[in-house]
C-alpha cells in the first residue's frame, strides 16, 4: 500500500523553502496525525538536534512513521556538498550525512540526498565531479546497509544542479557506476520541469524508486497547479510502489490549510 506523508522544517534558515509544516515539532505531528497522514518527513539542522527517544514516543503517540530525513542543512547552512573542489569539505559532507543517516536509521528511515550532491563548478572536469559523486554515494550507500537502511538520491531540476536531472540519468549512474544501497526519489516537481513524460520515467525506473516527492507544477500542494497525477499513480501502483508520498511542498496559503489540500489530493489519486 502507498502511504501518505508530509514534511516537517526544524531548521529556521530555509524557512521559504517547500515545507509544509514550520512549527514545533509536537504541534506539527498533531495537525498531520488529526488528518490522516501515516508518516513524516524530517528536515532538521542536525542530526543532533533530536533526541531519538523522544522523538520516538511523539510518533507513537501520534501514530506516525518517520518516512525519512533530510539533508540539506549541510549545504543552506554549512556549505557542504560532495562535489565540492576541496576535499576537506568533502570529507565534513560525508561526515554530516553520515549523521543524518544514524539519525534516521534509528527510527528506520533512510536519509536523503538532495542539494547536498552539489554542482560541477568552474575549473572541474565533470567526469571528476562525477567521480567524486560517485564515491561518496557509494561509500555512504554501504554505511547506510550496515545501519539497515537505504539511501535515498534525488535528482534535482537543471536550475538547482547540473549533475544529474532526470530519473532516467539517475539510474544509467546507479548502474554504471555499480552503486549498491541507493534508490532514487521521484520529486515531482523536478520531473515536471525535466521529463517528457513522468509516468513513463517511473515505469522505467522501476523498483529503483524508493520515495515520492508529492507537489503540483508551482510547487505548491497538489491541486493547486496544473499539473494532472492520475498516470502517475497508475503507474507507482503497477509498479508495486510501497513507499511513501510525501509533499515537499509550499505551505501555500499556509500550513494547515496546505496540509488538508495534500491528503485530499492524495486520497484522490491513491485511494480510489
Amino acid at each position: 500500500m502507498i502511504k501518505s506523508c508530509v514534511t516537517i522544517a526544524l531548521v529556521p534558515e530555509i524557512k521559504s523553502g517547500p515545507w509544509i509544516y514550520w512549527h514545533d515539532l509536537e504541534r506539527s505531528l498533531a495537525h498531520a496525525s488529526s488528518l490522516g497522514f501515516d508518516a513524516v518527513e524530517l528536515f532538521t539542522a542536525s542530526a543532533e538536534v533530536l533526541d531519538v527517544s523522544e522523538t520516538q514516543l511523539l510518533l507513537e503517540k501520534y501514530k506516525l512513521q518517520l518516512a525519512a530525513v533530510g539533508t540539506g542543512a549541510g549545504k543552506v547552512i554549512h556549505g557542504l556538498t560532495l562535489t565540492d573542489p576541496d576535499a576537506a569539505i568533502r570529507k565534513k559532507a560525508m561526515e554530516f550525512i553520515k549523521s543524518m543517516i544514524k539519525l534516521g536509521a534509528a527510527f528506520g528511515a533512510p536519509a536523503i540526498i538532495g542539494s547536498m550532491q552539489g554542482n560541477v563548478v568552474a575549473g572541474v572536469e565533470r567526469e571528476e565531479a562525477m567521480h567524486w559523486l560517485a564515491d561518496g554515494l557509494s561509500y555512504l550507500g554501504n554505511h547506510a546497509s550496515s545501519l539497515g537502511v537505504k539511501l535515498i538520491y534525488e535528482p534535482l531540476n537543471r536550475y538547482e544542479t547540473n549533475l544529474i536531472n532526470t530519473l532516467g540519468d539517475g539510474v544509467q549512474f546507479l548502474k554504471s557506476r555499480q552503486i549498491q544501497h541507493v534508490g532514487l526519489l521521484a520529486d515531482l516537481f523536478h520531473m515536471n520541469i525535466e521529463e517528457a513524460d513522468m509516468a513513463a520515467s517511473i515505469k522505467a525506473a522501476g523498483d529503483l524508486v524508493i520515495h515520492v516527492h508529492f507537489a503540483d507544477s508551482n510547487r505548491r500542494p497538489v491541486g493547486n497547479g496544473h499539473s494532472d497525477f492520475r498516470e502517475v499513480a497508475q503507474v507507482l501502483k503497477q509498479i508495486n510502489y510501497t513507499g511513501f508520498v510525501s509533499a515537499e511542498a509550499f505551505a501555500w496559503p499556509n500550513s494547515e490549510a496546505a496540509a488538508t489540500q495534500t491528503i485530499q489530493s492524495f486520497n484522490q489519486y491513491f485511494n480510489q
